[in-house]
């Protein structure tokens, strides 16, 4: 079957589109996520992120309605927590990381009737992803890419240089907590595509093959965005080909992604100064 057939098909359309969509998110927000050295704070909100599956699945509603309310309230909590001069940052994670996860075991295991395959949202699978999901992700890229195109200057001088944000008088304190929101949006958005082990992939492997090529913020996120699309439409096909699984795919196909790129450049480098 080749790619053509593969089109006539709703859930690779549905797939071509949740992967456009996710990558502009996750290019937008992982180029925050990356200069700002938030990557492990990523990574506890979406650990965390499994308490809300888990309390979805034992009441019955959406676990990625219930995944996106216990993303954002862990996402604030670690955010006020790091901040606060008697607890330390990774303290902080690590106290909503393991909570998290904790409480997303017990409700999915005291779940009534039968309970849904956690494979599913531990490791994602982005042929699985819904007209809803499609929208979500359609909603939440706009809402990123409209507010960063708002607030661009601010958000970059909150990236590079908190006090001199500070200095001149920015609401640095909301647009952090605002950020962390639309970092757990994010998180939650991307999880039936790549699943929580592996979304953290998405938000920083692109952005730091953009930073291969270029320092500039701007850049960077467009860069990201296409890179993470390509690695994104390369894990799709690995995945078809060898009958593995997509999330994994994904990730695997934007290592790739970055390796070459970063033999290519150091390539470059020996021989520019030769």
């Amino acid at each position: 079957m080749d790619l053509i057939e593969l089109l006539q098909y709703a859930f690779f359309r549905n797939a071509l589109l949740g992967s456009l969509f996710a990558s502009i998110a996750c290019g937008i927000m992982g180029t925050y996520i990356v200069t700002k050295r938030l990557v492990f704070i990523s990574g506890g909100i979406t650990h965390a992120s499994f308490g809300g599956i888990g309390i979805g699945l034992f009441f019955g509603i959406s676990p990625i309605i219930s995944a996106a309310i216990f993303s954002i309230l862990s996402a604030l909590g670690i955010e006020w927590l790091s901040k606060r001069n008697d607890v330390r940052e990774d303290s902080a994670i690590a106290v909503f990381w393991t909570f998290g996860m904790a409480i997303g075991i017990i409700f999915s295991f005291l779940a009534p009737g039968f309970t849904p395959d956690l494979s599913a949202f531990l490791f994602g699978n982005i042929l699985t992803i819904t007209t809803g999901d499609i929208i979500f992700l359609a909603v939440i890229s706009a809402i990123v890419t409209i507010f960063f195109i708002m607030f661009f200057h601010p958000i970059v001088y909150i990236s590079f240089d908190r006090e001199f944000a500070r200095s001149q008088r920015m609401p640095v304190v909301f647009f952090e907590y605002l950020m962390m929101v639309f970092i757990a949006l994010t998180i939650v958005a991307c999880l039936r595509m790549i699943g929580i082990v592996l979304a953290i992939s998405l938000l920083t492997l692109p952005q730091i093959t953009a930073n291969i090529f270029t320092h500039s913020y701007k850049n960077m996120i467009w860069l990201s965005i296409a890179i993470g699309y390509i690695g994104c439409l390369g894990g799709l096909l690995m995945s078809y080909t060898l009958q593995v699984p997509s999330g994994a795919s994904i990730i695997f196909f934007s290592i790739l992604i970055y390796v070459i790129c970063k033999l290519g450049k150091n390539i470059y480098t020996v021989k520019s100064r030769n």
